[in-house]
């Protein structure tokens, strides 16, 4: 199933590079002493748009977290990925910065899970927060298909940091596409606190759409209004490709800010 899933998720990330222009990025990296706290997540990170900003000029960020076939400890690998998302930005007329991180595929602590770790990202988006010209209040976050469980995990744990998430056919478990975390509830009361769009393939057999519902009825159970999960007739796990070169929903993600 593991096997399946990497090939279906290289896939998904073939038909979103499919029609992507290609934008420059430069490569930065974690300071070695924030490195070194971290237990999966390559120090090396891939930026885009930083040169856009003007002298004191906050920017809007999006943080794009790759499926589970871009694990590994090679950044480039990740670079094109968040590239039909950013098409889709400059066709709608917004200045974006764009981070796209990279999770580890062994994690460097024995008996520790690989992939999205909540801690190593809060420790990412900290370093991030002082060394690039972001706009605090509008901090976006989304992924596909592991992505998508990584943008569940992190704004189920650390809600303070986004004006808004968009998971792409998001698994809601550590152990698996189909697994379900048994901090749901959890998970369901940050996420209340959140403005997100969740897209789903109606069709897709690696992480079912009910996935979405299972969220959604968290999210409700503890009092939220502001989460919307999205079911897509006649697609599968590459749901995630749809959203990502639509207007409208670029523009909604952009909309959204933190009072």
């Amino acid at each position: 199933m593991k096997i399946l899933a990497t090939i279906i998720t290289l896939s998904l990330s073939l038909c979103l590079l499919a029609d992507a222009q290609t934008f420059q990025f430069k490569v930065e990296k974690l300071p070695e002493d924030l490195a070194k706290k971290t237990i999966s997540l390559n120090p090396e990170y891939i930026v885009y748009g930083k040169e856009k900003a003007k002298q004191g000029e906050k920017l809007p960020m999006v943080i794009y977290l790759h499926g589970a076939g871009g694990t590994g400890n090679q950044i480039r690998k990740v670079a094109r990925q968040p590239q039909r998302l950013l098409q889709t930005i400059q066709e709608v007329g917004k200045k974006s910065l764009c981070v796209a991180p990279q999770a580890l595929k062994s994690p460097r602590e024995h008996g520790e899970k690989g992939g999205w770790v909540a801690n190593d990202l809060d420790i990412l988006i900290g370093h991030l927060k002082k060394t690039l010209p972001i706009d605090e209040n509008r901090i976006y976050l989304t992924g596909n298909s592991m992505g998508g469980y990584g943008t569940y995990v992190w704004a189920g744990n650390s809600p303070e940091h986004f004006a808004a998430i968009a998971p792409m056919v998001g698994g809601i478990g550590p152990g698996g596409p189909k697994d379900i975390t048994k901090d749901l509830d959890t998970w369901g009361k940050n996420l209340s606190k959140i403005p997100m769009k969740a897209y789903y393939g109606a069709n897709d057999r690696v992480v079912p759409a009910d996935r979405g519902a299972m969220i959604l009825k968290a999210i409700n159970k503890a009092g939220g209004k502001k989460a919307e999960i999205i079911v897509l007739k006649g697609e599968g796990h590459g749901a995630g490709r749809v959203p990502y070169k639509d207007a409208e929903f670029v523009k909604w993600l952009f909309s959204q800010q933190k009072t």
